[in-house]
């Protein structure tokens, strides 16, 4: 893997993410992390001058494990990748809003989406590390955290899966207006990340598009330890 994280997100096939975007609310990218830049994002763990709380998920009955929102400034890793990844996601989100027909257009950069969550006392960042053990789970959950929301969001697998840990798989569930819902298994290797969405996406309907809720969790970790970044783009109050 070459190049900076700006240098590979740019890299990516972009219309072929939002293609599947579009038709199943997710899609996998590439490598986007070396081995040694998601040890590096691991080892932050334990720091604890980098975060600004620590969340037990059983204690608030979202699952059993933890995560640790990062304080300002963002550790440059996390803060290159937040702020090279949003550009063309926005293009997939006022898409879907245009489809929606909603009044909200989302800033082509994320300088201008920060700031439009200032405004409304948003003022928190919210990419966080998590961390599994054995038995530990994520319920399906939406990450909204105020009145501004932007309708994607990413996760890294920062450990490798069949030696760090087993188990464990990311979910995602889309809740479908009269019909059952459907779910899926993301499998990703180590520095692999899921783009999703973060609350609902537009479907195509016999009169035009309509919403279609989707919640996101992580199934029962068997063995070993997982680690995972997640990006959220809108901040928390």
């Amino acid at each position: 893997m070459r190049g900076s994280v700006t240098e590979r997100l740019a890299d990516l096939d972009w219309p072929v993410l939002g293609a599947s975007l579009d038709e199943w609310g997710y899609a996998r990218t590439p490598p986007l992390l070396t081995a040694s830049e998601c040890g590096e994002l691991r080892s932050l763990y334990h720091d604890e001058a980098r975060f600004r709380s620590r969340v037990d998920m059983a204690r608030f009955r979202f699952g059993v494990g933890e995560y640790k929102y990062f304080a300002d400034p963002l550790p440059p890793l996390v803060a290159e990748l937040r702020e090279h990844a949003y550009p063309p996601l926005a293009v997939v989100a006022n898409r879907w809003e245009t489809a929606l027909r909603t009044r909200v257009r989302h800033p082509p950069d994320l300088a201008g989406l920060l700031a439009l969550c200032t405004r409304r006392g948003q003022r928190k960042p919210t990419p966080l590390l998590l961390r599994y053990e054995p038995e530990g789970y994520n319920c399906l959950h939406q990450d909204l955290y105020g009145d501004v929301v932007f309708p994607l969001q990413l996760t890294v697998l920062l450990s490798e899966p069949g030696k760090d840990f087993t188990g464990g798989e990311f979910l995602l569930v889309e809740q479908r207006p009269r019909a059952q819902s459907r779910g899926n298994v993301v499998h990703l290797e180590q520095g692999e990340a899921v783009i999703f969405t973060t609350r609902y996406r537009p479907v195509k309907g016999a009169r035009g598009a309509y919403r279609t809720a989707m919640r996101h969790g992580v199934s029962r970790l068997l063995t070993g330890e997982r680690y995972t970044l997640g990006v959220i783009f809108h901040n928390a109050r």
